[in-house]
């Protein structure tokens, strides 16, 4: 089945890839590999939330942030695809760092970037398992709450 296919039977349409808000790319394919810009979980070009990620009043929960996570990790497929033809080309998934914007005594930043895992485990299956990385920071670009880079392989 190919990836294009998997995302169909999940019913996953693809964002348009994110366009730059800094001197970068979006992503850059190097020998078999496509690495992707940190990719914040913009929705019809907007952040759907900003602040930090915590408990209490004025703050994201979790579970909100699990969410944007699996948003920014699907803007990373579609700059990964983009930049070397199709969704099709990608073959797996190597490496995913999460970023979490969070208050100092948040320590739930792995559990965010599952909803990043999750959602590449679903689409390329066991070859969506990966390395990973999931840093709390204390703030992140445009104030959003979680950022995502990937590492995938192509052919």
């Amino acid at each position: 089945m190919t990836i294009s296919q998997k995302l169909a039977d999940l019913g996953i349409d693809l964002p348009d890839v994110v366009p730059p808000v800094a001197a970068y790319v979006p992503a850059k394919a190097h020998g078999d590999l496509v690495f992707t810009a940190g990719q914040l979980p913009m929705i019809s070009g907007a952040l759907p939330a900003t602040g930090k990620v915590g408990e209490g009043h004025g703050l994201i929960p979790a579970s909100d942030a699990k969410e944007y996570a699996r948003q920014s990790a699907l803007n990373a497929v579609a700059a990964a695809a983009a930049a070397v033809g199709g969704v099709d080309r990608l073959t797996g998934v190597v490496k995913v760092v999460g970023f979490v914007a969070s208050v100092p005594e948040f320590t739930g930043q792995p559990g965010v970037i599952n909803g990043a895992s999750e959602v590449l485990g679903e689409i390329f299956g066991d070859a969506g398992t990966h390395a990973r990385s999931a840093v709390g920071v204390p703030v992140l670009p445009l104030d959003a709450p979680v950022e995502v880079e990937v590492i995938f392989s192509y052919a």
